[in-house]
């Protein structure tokens, strides 16, 4: 019979990776946040400056994150990279990512990346306008073979990008089939098309989903989705290719509300330490240095 852990202080989730959160300077960062702002009424109650995000993220457990910048115009994906590059330098729990705009000279952007340390990339489909399966990002994938990096997109239609033409898994699909040894991750479980997405990566075990805001338990305050939908089944069948992720800290709410459900959840305990550690460790692979499964240190933060 398989074991079950249950949501006690600290375990499962301590010491996490948090796959998904946004580290970029102030000036973009002001700008991204006015333009969810504007378009979606949300208001962040969380600092974006890198040591406010990662106290916070310690206060709650985490060891290690990604940190997703993406750029959305051309000419800024280079520095926007090195800061990304100085950034993790000067910390622990940096893994950092980097970007590229369509418009950009591709092939040297990302190489120039890779070079200096970045350990993957990011997407943002809907607001970079450049599908998954757009031919312009080919350089891009070539290189992720090349240096063994994995690509996180925002590939789904959620929060608010239904009619983007950019993203949906009919622009996912053709780009996991013509890069099938690229390690990939659709963000936000693919919502609002999760059921398409979590039978992709059912059939490709290079595919992933991280979690952030779709299953958050305040997620239906914003969008019209119930976490309940995407049942336990998908985390025990799909250990190793779910990895949890909070979108932090461009969020409307308490970073609590990003794993409390996830803790409630009737899981093996195998599934949720491939939930909070063992899906980032694949995903990322190799050479990056995550938290021993086993180390349980303190409690998880609680918040009102």
């Amino acid at each position: 019979m398989t074991e079950r852990s249950g949501p006690g202080p600290g375990a499962p989730f301590a010491p996490a990776v948090d796959a998904h959160v946004h580290l970029m300077p102030e000036r973009l960062m002001g700008a991204i946040r006015g333009a969810l702002n504007e378009e979606a009424g949300w208001e962040f109650p969380h600092g974006a400056d890198t040591d406010t995000i990662e106290a916070e993220l310690r206060r709650h457990g985490v060891a290690r994150y990604v940190a997703l910048p993406y750029a959305h115009r051309a000419g800024i994906a280079g520095d926007l990279n090195d800061w990304l590059v100085a950034a993790a330098a000067d910390s622990s729990m940096c893994i950092p990512f980097g970007t590229v705009h369509p418009e950009d000279d591709v092939r040297a952007v990302v190489r120039d990346a890779f070079e200096a340390g970045i350990r993957g990339l990011k997407f943002q489909c809907p607001v970079q306008e450049v599908a998954p399966d757009d031919e312009r990002l080919a350089p891009a994938y070539e290189l992720c073979a090349e240096y063994d990096r994995p690509v996180l997109f925002h590939a789904g239609t959620a929060p608010m990008f239904e009619d983007s033409p950019h993203v949906g898994i009919d622009r996912y699909e053709p780009f996991v089939a013509s890069y099938p040894d690229v390690r990939s991750c659709a963000a936000h479980m693919g919502t609002f098309e999760h059921e398409a997405f979590v039978d992709l990566a059912r059939d490709h075990d290079r595919v992933f989903l991280d979690t952030c805001f779709a299953m958050a338990t305040v997620v239906d305050d914003y969008v019209d989705f119930d976490p309940a939908t995407i049942p336990d089944a998908v985390f025990e069948d799909l250990a190793g290719q779910v990895m949890y992720g909070s979108d932090f800290p461009n969020m409307p709410h308490a970073y609590a509300r990003e794993y409390e459900g996830l803790l409630a959840r009737d899981l093996s305990a195998e599934a949720f330490d491939a939930l909070f550690r063992g899906a980032a460790a694949r995903f990322l692979e190799p050479e990056v240095d995550l938290p021993a499964p086993d180390a349980r240190p303190g409690a998880t933060a609680s918040e009102e």
